[in-house]
C-alpha cells in the first residue's frame, strides 16, 4: 500500500477549511473488474484496499466522520453469488481490520437496516461496534442495507408516534426535529460527498443530509482510489465557497 504524503497532509491542515464529515459513494468495482476480464466479485475484493486508504487519509486529516456507502438496500437485487461474496468479504474484512481500527482509535457506526444482513456478518459488525465503542477518534460509518428514502420514512414514523403520544405537536416539526430522528444524528451531515467512477447521481444516499454538501465527482474507479485522490477532493473542497443556499450577490443588487 502506498505511503500517505504527510507533507501534503500538513499543507492541507495549514490551509484550514477542512470538511469535518466526508461521505463516499464507492462506485466502479464492477467496471474495474470487467475492464480486466475478471468477475465482478474481484472488483469488490480490490476495493478493500481503497477503503483502507480512505480511512487512513481521513484519520490523518483528523476528520470527525467518514461515511462509506457499503451496501444499498437495492443491492439485495443483485445475483445471489455476488451478494454472498460481498457478505463474506464484509465478515473477513471486519475481522481482519478490527485490531488496526482499535489501534488507530477509530469508532465504528452503522446506518441502514443491519437486521437485514445474514447472521454471521450482522453479529460480526455488532461485535466490532461494541469493541470500538469507547474510542474517541475518527468515526467510520458504514451504510449497510441502506436507503435514503427508507431512512426518511422511518424518521417520520417515529415523529408520528411522538405526535400520537402528545410529546410533539405538528407545529413543532421542523428541520432540526427531523434531523434528530435520522440515523446520522450522532455525527451530523456530511460537508463533502465524493463519488467515484464519474457517475452523476446520489443513488438514494443520504438524501436529507446532502442538501448543502459539496459534491466531488471523479472518474477514478473505486478499486484505484488512493490517498492522493482523497486529498485531491479535499483540496477542491478548500477552494470552494460554501453558500448553504444563499442567493448570489449578483441577484440581490
Amino acid at each position: 500500500m502506498a505511503v500517505i504524503d504527510q507533507e501534503r497532509i500538513n499543507q492541507i491542515k495549514r490551509r484550514g477549511n477542512i470538511p469535518a464529515h466526508v461521505a463516499i459513494i464507492m462506485d466502479g468495482n464492477g467496471r474495474w473488474a470487467k475492464g480486466r476480464g475478471l468477475a465482478r466479485t474481484e472488483g469488490h475484493r480490490a476495493g478493500i484496499e481503497s477503503v483502507r486508504a480512505a480511512i487512513e487519509t481521513a484519520g490523518a486529516l483528523d476528520l470527525r466522520a467518514l461515511t462509506l456507502y457499503t451496501f444499498s438496500a437495492e443491492n439485495w437485487r443483485r445475483p445471489k453469488n455476488e451478494i454472498t461474496t460481498l457478505m463474506n468479504l464484509l465478515v473477513r474484512t471486519i475481522k481482519r481490520e478490527t485490531e488496526e481500527l482499535e489501534r488507530k482509535n477509530v469508532r465504528l457506526m452503522v446506518i441502514g437496516d443491519l437486521n437485514a444482513l445474514p447472521p454471521t456478518p450482522r453479529y460480526g459488525v455488532r461485535a466490532t461496534i461494541k469493541r470500538l465503542a469507547k474510542n474517541t477518534g475518527l468515526v467510520v460509518n458504514l451504510a449497510l442495507s441502506y436507503s435514503g428514502r427508507q431512512e426518511l420514512v422511518h424518521a417520520l414514523r417515529e415523529i408520528a408516534v411522538e405526535i400520537q403520544t402528545g410529546n410533539v405537536s405538528p407545529q413543532q416539526i421542523d428541520e432540526e426535529l427531523i434531523s434528530r430522528h435520522l440515523q446520522t444524528a450522532p455525527i451530523g451531515d456530511p460537508d463533502l460527498l465524493i463519488r467515484t467512477s464519474g457517475e452523476m447521481r446520489l443513488s438514494n444516499f443520504l438524501l436529507w443530509q446532502l442538501a448543502y454538501a459539496e459534491l466531488y465527482i471523479t472518474p477514478i474507479l473505486w478499486p484505484d482510489f488512493r490517498h492522493e485522490h482523497f486529498l485531491d477532493a479535499i483540496e477542491t473542497y478548500q477552494s470552494r465557497e460554501r453558500r448553504f443556499g444563499k442567493v448570489s450577490e449578483q441577484f440581490t443588487q
